[in-house]
Protein backbone atom coordinates (compact mmCIF):
# COMPACT_ATOMS: atom_id res chain seq x y z
CA UNK A 1 0.00 0.00 0.00
CA UNK A 2 1.34 3.46 -0.62
CA UNK A 3 0.31 6.71 0.58
CA UNK A 4 -0.67 8.18 -2.63
CA UNK A 5 -4.57 8.82 -3.30
CA UNK A 6 -6.62 8.48 -5.89
CA UNK A 7 -9.04 11.36 -5.88
CA UNK A 8 -12.61 12.02 -7.73
CA UNK A 9 -14.60 14.66 -7.74
CA UNK A 10 -17.28 15.99 -10.49
CA UNK A 11 -18.23 19.14 -11.96
CA UNK A 12 -21.34 20.26 -14.56
CA UNK A 13 -18.42 21.83 -17.19
CA UNK A 14 -14.97 20.76 -18.83
CA UNK A 15 -14.16 24.71 -17.91
CA UNK A 16 -14.95 24.20 -14.56
CA UNK A 17 -13.46 21.29 -13.80
CA UNK A 18 -9.99 22.63 -15.41
CA UNK A 19 -9.87 25.88 -13.76
CA UNK A 20 -10.29 24.21 -10.58
CA UNK A 21 -7.66 21.12 -11.80
CA UNK A 22 -5.12 23.39 -13.04
CA UNK A 23 -5.48 25.44 -9.74
CA UNK A 24 -4.39 22.72 -7.78
CA UNK A 25 -1.33 21.25 -10.42
CA UNK A 26 -0.39 24.76 -9.70
CA UNK A 27 -0.23 24.50 -6.37
CA UNK A 28 0.87 21.21 -5.59
CA UNK A 29 -1.93 19.63 -4.41
CA UNK A 30 -2.29 17.07 -6.63
CA UNK A 31 0.07 16.01 -9.50
CA UNK A 32 -2.12 16.02 -12.12
CA UNK A 33 -5.68 15.22 -13.04
CA UNK A 34 -7.52 13.64 -16.35
CA UNK A 35 -10.64 15.02 -17.04
CA UNK A 36 -13.30 12.49 -18.50
CA UNK A 37 -16.06 14.32 -20.16
CA UNK A 38 -19.22 12.33 -20.75
CA UNK A 39 -20.24 11.51 -17.44
CA UNK A 40 -24.17 10.79 -16.36
CA UNK A 41 -25.12 11.65 -12.15
CA UNK A 42 -28.24 10.43 -10.96
CA UNK A 43 -28.19 11.10 -7.51
CA UNK A 44 -31.10 12.30 -5.15
CA UNK A 45 -29.79 16.58 -4.24
CA UNK A 46 -32.45 18.31 -2.03
CA UNK A 47 -35.64 16.17 -1.98
CA UNK A 48 -36.00 15.52 -5.80
CA UNK A 49 -33.90 12.72 -7.85
CA UNK A 50 -31.44 14.92 -10.52
CA UNK A 51 -30.15 13.07 -13.63
CA UNK A 52 -26.76 15.60 -15.02
CA UNK A 53 -24.23 15.39 -17.13
CA UNK A 54 -20.65 15.62 -15.51
CA UNK A 55 -17.33 16.13 -15.85
CA UNK A 56 -15.43 13.07 -13.64
CA UNK A 57 -12.27 14.42 -12.84
CA UNK A 58 -9.05 11.99 -11.46
CA UNK A 59 -6.77 13.37 -9.28
CA UNK A 60 -3.30 11.57 -8.18
CA UNK A 61 -2.05 13.16 -3.92
CA UNK A 62 -0.60 12.35 -1.46
CA UNK A 63 -2.59 11.10 1.52
CA UNK A 64 -0.42 14.29 3.75
CA UNK A 65 -2.12 16.47 1.32
CA UNK A 66 -5.53 15.30 1.38
CA UNK A 67 -6.36 17.98 4.26
CA UNK A 68 -4.94 20.79 2.58
CA UNK A 69 -6.57 19.68 -0.93
CA UNK A 70 -9.98 19.10 0.71
CA UNK A 71 -10.04 22.71 2.07
CA UNK A 72 -8.55 23.98 -1.42
CA UNK A 73 -11.29 21.89 -3.52
CA UNK A 74 -14.12 23.25 -1.39
CA UNK A 75 -13.13 27.02 -1.65
CA UNK A 76 -12.73 26.76 -5.98
CA UNK A 77 -15.52 24.08 -6.70
CA UNK A 78 -19.03 26.34 -8.14
CA UNK A 79 -20.98 23.41 -6.73
CA UNK A 80 -22.60 23.53 -3.08
CA UNK A 81 -21.77 20.50 -2.03
CA UNK A 82 -19.06 19.13 -3.98
CA UNK A 83 -17.85 15.43 -4.77
CA UNK A 84 -14.49 14.66 -3.34
CA UNK A 85 -13.74 11.23 -2.24
CA UNK A 86 -10.07 9.64 -2.45
CA UNK A 87 -8.90 5.80 -2.96
CA UNK A 88 -5.67 5.05 -1.32
CA UNK A 89 -3.24 3.63 -4.39
CA UNK A 90 -2.32 -0.04 -3.57
CA UNK A 91 0.01 0.09 -5.93
CA UNK A 92 1.99 1.03 -9.29
CA UNK A 93 4.35 1.38 -11.85
CA UNK A 94 7.26 2.53 -9.68
CA UNK A 95 8.75 5.06 -12.32
CA UNK A 96 5.40 6.56 -12.34
CA UNK A 97 4.50 6.81 -8.53
CA UNK A 98 8.12 8.12 -8.52
CA UNK A 99 6.87 11.02 -10.82
CA UNK A 100 3.37 11.60 -8.81
CA UNK A 101 6.49 12.15 -5.62
CA UNK A 102 8.21 14.50 -7.64
CA UNK A 103 5.90 16.31 -9.20
CA UNK A 104 4.52 17.35 -5.32
CA UNK A 105 7.69 17.91 -3.57
CA UNK A 106 8.85 21.00 -3.66
CA UNK A 107 9.80 23.11 -6.49
CA UNK A 108 13.58 23.26 -7.01
CA UNK A 109 15.75 26.20 -7.31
Amino acid sequence: MTDLLLVFSTFASEDDAARVVRALVAERLVACGSLLPGARSIYRWKGEVADQREVVALMKTRKQDWPALLSRLHELHPYEVPECIAVRLAAGAPKYLAWLEEALGPEAG
